[in-house]
């Protein structure tokens, strides 16, 4: 009963965290939204010293609402799948997810402002799809084949395809989660 209770209480925490996500990504989007999107040019630009700040804050900038509203659904979802990892993995996963993959398409994307979140959600989807089978763990591999299955499709994603898509974000960020995945997904005992 006790470890039942634990579980409610932990998915409560859970719920909460996504929550606050939304809200902080919501609040900067009505934000940016009313400037006429003037916190842009803080985004990522390659090979731009002043552009390094993206690093950080372009994750949190969308170009649209439909971009903002592309990207909002699948991070919380993923929020939530990746917490199911504990906490402290959530916000490890996010830093180094955010960090090398902002650093990877400084150096090597091409010169444009890379925004929004979805370098972050192909890391998440890569890490997701790789750590559940790594831990062997039965939850968390059945975490990876149900992602697997139901947001397969994003693979498609790291391929140049639309001119104003930053498909370096999608692929670095997908093989940076493949290789968070790799370094921390432990297999159990």
């Amino acid at each position: 009963m006790i470890q039942s209770i634990n579980k409610a209480s932990n998915t409560k925490q859970q719920v909460r965290l996504v929550l606050v996500i939304i809200l902080v990504f919501t609040a900067i989007e009505v934000v940016n939204f009313l400037s006429g999107r003037v916190l842009n040019h803080l985004g990522n630009i390659p090979r731009y010293v002043p552009g390094l700040r993206g690093i950080i804050l372009g994750p949190f900038l969308h170009g649209s609402l439909q971009h903002y509203f592309s990207n909002i659904i699948p991070l919380c979802i993923f929020s939530f799948l990746l917490l199911q990892y504990g906490l402290k993995r959530f916000m490890q996963i996010t830093l180094w997810i955010v960090v090398i993959t902002g650093l990877l398409v400084w150096l090597f994307g091409r010169p444009a402002t890379h925004i929004g979140a979805s370098g972050v959600i192909y890391g998440y989807f890569g890490y997701l799809v790789l750590a559940g089978f790594l831990s062997g763990k039965f939850k968390l591999m059945i975490i990876s084949i149900l992602v697997a299955f139901f947001y397969g499709g994003l693979i498609l994603g790291v391929f140049p395809s639309t001119p104003f898509v930053s498909w370096e974000s999608h692929l670095f960020g997908f093989i940076v989660g493949l290789a968070g995945a790799k370094l921390w997904a432990k297999p159990s005992p």
